[in-house]
């Protein structure tokens, strides 16, 4: 990297997946409409045809007159090529195809459970971590080689699992995870408090919180809003609203298979005290299945939807379609603002910023002090120049705690199948039944076989 005044040039990012279609165009955009940083992306995925995409779509980019971010980007056959010397590296992958996580998904509905993501918590995320966890220790073992002094941002499910493998691999890594579930239940607050207070348009930025959980299943014990506290607002709003829950403008839960009405967290908010801040699509897979999730008719009645992987594929397709009009030249990028803060936090490790944001790292600075300092936490953290110092967040309340223990216990179970032979079976069974989606809703030779089944199916 070269330092200039009130700039940074020459910065070089590996983009790991880089073939993505997706996120990889969703960074490429906020990179494109940053004038303060330059550089070269090198684009490495096991897909080199899709990563030979975004090149030409990325120097596509940099060609247009109305972009004032200039950056080359060029595929990278090796990962070593990749990540020699890199700057920072950026890792968004999916561990197979949609096939496999298929069966993450539906398998489990043979015994009655129902995921509504399936790629995070459950069987389905257990199982996906088997698939990603492997990967992600050669990633960090990588890293430690070929650029130890890289900031290494993850945007990868199971994001828990994914850091603490980095960290696994390669203590002293300088990696997290980003996560854009907590800047919705933020805009959400900005809603309800323009509803409630009948002021402007206020941003989410401007809805100030204290973060703390872990990934997926985070909470607010703090919200205020240019000094006002939101905490009453909010339950007022709940109150009035419950049964019908809040929509956002052109999202309604019926039409979008991520939208949701936000009664889960309405619920949530009742029964502990705390404000739920990730979708409910996500809260709902960390609770007992008996409760979101126990049926198709329960979800509806909570106004979410089970996000298919046949819905996958064929958004999927749609997504090559729009690759081939982009590289063409038949459709061009928009440079719209993407709502994602991975190139703010860049521009802040560079020096160019101070931002607070919230964070997946290990525990091992106690930001929440009642869970164990081998698990990786979602806390907000102060990003300046190349430092993440996080912020101590407190404990959450002992009902709260409760409810996440069960899940770090099977993070600490999975993570010991992977450091294993990989083929530990019982150990898979015990984690699939100390689950909440799981726990009581078979007997153990089912849960068994069908542990055996989804490994045989997608581990290969």
């Amino acid at each position: 990297m070269r330092y200039e005044e009130n700039r940074v040039t020459d910065i070089q990012i590996a983009y790991i997946g880089g073939g993505s279609r997706g996120w990889a165009w969703t960074f490429m955009t906020d990179l494109a409409m940053e004038s303060q940083i330059s550089g070269t992306i090198r684009l490495y995925d096991i897909d080199r045809e899709a990563a030979r995409s975004n090149e030409i779509i990325g120097n596509r980019l940099k060609q247009r007159g109305d972009v004032p971010g200039k950056w080359d980007y060029v595929v990278k056959d090796t990962l070593q090529d990749a990540l020699k010397e890199a700057d920072f590296v950026v890792i968004s992958i999916l561990p197979k195809t949609f096939d496999e996580m298929e069966t993450d998904v539906h398998m489990p509905e043979r015994l009655g459970i129902y995921q509504s993501v399936g790629d995070t918590a459950g069987p389905g995320g257990m199982i996906r971590a088997l698939r990603t966890l492997p990967m992600f220790l050669e990633f960090g073992e990588a890293i430690k080689k070929y650029c130890p002094r890289a900031w290494v941002i993850n945007y990868t499910n199971p994001m828990t699992l994914c850091v603490r493998a980095l960290y696994q691999a390669f203590p002293e890594i300088k990696a997290f995870g980003c996560c854009h579930e907590v800047f919705g239940t933020q805009k959400v607050l900005a809603a309800i408090a323009e509803r409630e207070l009948g002021c402007g348009s206020i941003d989410r930025r401007e809805i100030h919180v204290n973060v703390l959980g872990i990934n997926h299943f985070t909470w607010f014990d703090y919200a205020s809003y240019r000094g006002m506290d939101l905490f009453p607002i909010y339950r007022r709003y709940v109150d009035a609203h419950y049964e019908e829950g809040f929509e956002e403008k052109d999202n309604h839960w019926m039409n979008s298979t991520f939208a949701c009405a936000h009664r889960v967290k309405m619920d949530l908010f009742r029964r502990y005290g705390l404000i739920a801040a990730a979708g409910d699509r996500h809260l709902a897979e960390f609770m007992p299945g008996e409760e979101y999730l126990k049926d198709p008719q329960t979800v509806a009645s909570w106004k979410f939807g089970l996000t298919t992987v046949a819905w996958r594929k064929e958004d999927l397709q749609k997504r090559l379609e729009r690759s081939h009009r982009l590289v063409s030249g038949q459709e061009e990028i928009k440079l719209e603002p993407t709502g994602e803060e991975g190139i703010l936090l860049i521009k802040a490790l560079c020096g160019l910023e101070r931002v607070v944001s919230n964070v997946n790292i290990p525990n091992t600075g106690r930001q929440i002090a009642n869970l164990p300092v081998s698990a990786v936490v979602e806390t907000n953290a102060v990003f300046e120049r190349d430092a993440i110092r996080p912020v101590l967040a407190g404990e959450v309340p002992e009902q709260v705690r409760q409810l996440i223990l069960p899940h770090l216990e099977n993070h600490d179970r999975i993570m010991q199948v992977v450091l294993g032979d990989n083929r530990d079976v019982d150990l898979v069974v015990e984690a699939f039944m100390n689950d909440p989606l799981v726990k009581g809703r078979a007997a153990r030779e089912q849960i068994q076989a069908l542990v055996q089944d989804m490994m045989a199916a997608t581990l290969g």
